[in-house]
């Protein structure tokens, strides 16, 4: 990975200006973005990268992509890029982001990059959150400043601090404050935040959260269990029988039940259909269809969920 470190240029102090004056006033850039679009794929994404983060990771990082409207970002994808945060020093997957940002292009030619993510940094055991936005910020925005058509990315923020009862997403961007041509201070400004759901990503959320809001620890085991009920039914039932007709054979044995003829031929015809096995090929043969009973219900759920999810695609598209 490439180092930045705080010798170069951008290492000035990082401001944040959170609900303040539109950024198209602040050195009078009547171009500058005003409004951010997020679609949930983008935030979906982040927390995942985020909570399968390496230990000891204060935040993590990727790269945005989507399009520019005039004073409008809409970020409708990103991916994660590799980076270590030492002190004032930070590194960058540089040749990764490059790999990885050709493989998107391929896929989709009209996305370019807009712009970073980050997770919100994590403080070490014991002590307090260092913040939103803290001073490598610097570094990896002007990073991205290479990176980005306009060279004015938008630093896209998911608080997983959970401060609140809620995530917040906030986006900033950046404005070098100078003062006879001496870089003082990068000011990181707060925009506006909107979330854009597509019919697709609509239909996609609304079954993720209807699955998880259904009895939310034992949903997914719900069907199997139902499939695998009248088989418990069945083996207590069997057990109970035993259980009877052995009591019956020890109380005739001892004499304090008079022997039935009918139920001793009937209990000797049922141990003769038992085929002769070993208690532990039994086992094993038993094991092995209650396996085979659970892999065929769990795959009867997928079906069931691939068709329902098709059904709904059909019919938002009008197929």
């Amino acid at each position: 990975m490439a180092t930045i470190t705080s010798t170069t240029s951008v290492s000035s102090p990082a401001l944040l200006l959170e609900n303040s004056a539109p950024v198209s006033s602040v050195g009078g850039n009547n171009d500058a973005v005003l409004q951010v679009i997020v679609h949930p794929l983008v935030l979906l994404h982040v927390l995942d990268h985020h909570t399968r983060r390496s230990d000891g990771s204060g935040r993590v990082i990727g790269t945005l992509l989507g399009r520019r409207d005039g004073k409008k970002v809409e970020i409708t994808n990103c991916f994660a890029v590799p980076h270590a945060e030492r002190g004032e020093e930070v590194a960058i997957g540089k040749d990764f982001n490059k790999q990885m940002l050709g493989l998107h292009l391929r896929a989709n030619r009209k996305e370019t990059v807009v712009g970073w993510y980050a997770s919100a940094a994590q403080g070490e055991e014991g002590e307090d959150s260092p913040g939103l936005i803290i001073e490598t910020s610097s570094l990896i925005h002007d990073f991205y400043s290479g990176e980005t058509e306009d060279g004015d990315p938008i630093h896209l923020i998911v608080d997983t601090r959970l401060l609140e009862d809620a995530i917040t997403v906030r986006a900033y961007r950046c404005t070098t404050l100078t003062v006879q041509g001496e870089a003082l201070a990068n000011m990181f400004q707060e925009l506006s935040v909107t979330l854009k759901n597509s019919e697709p990503e609509t239909i996609a959320l609304h079954r993720m959260v209807a699955d998880s809001s259904a009895n939310k620890n034992t949903n997914n085991n719900n069907t199997s269990e139902s499939d695998e009920e009248p088989l418990l039914v069945s083996m207590e039932k069997l057990y109970s029988l035993l259980e009877a007709a052995s009591d019956y054979v020890d109380a005739v044995v001892e004499g304090k039940t008079p022997p039935d003829a009918e139920v001793g031929r009937k209990i000797s015809d049922s141990l003769d259909a038992v085929p002769r096995i070993r208690p532990d090929v039994f086992d094993k043969l038993f094991n092995d269809s209650l396996q085979d009973l659970l892999m065929v219900t769990y795959l009867s759920n997928i079906t069931r969920t691939q068709l329902s999810i098709a059904e709904k695609l059909n019919a938002s598209l009008g197929v």
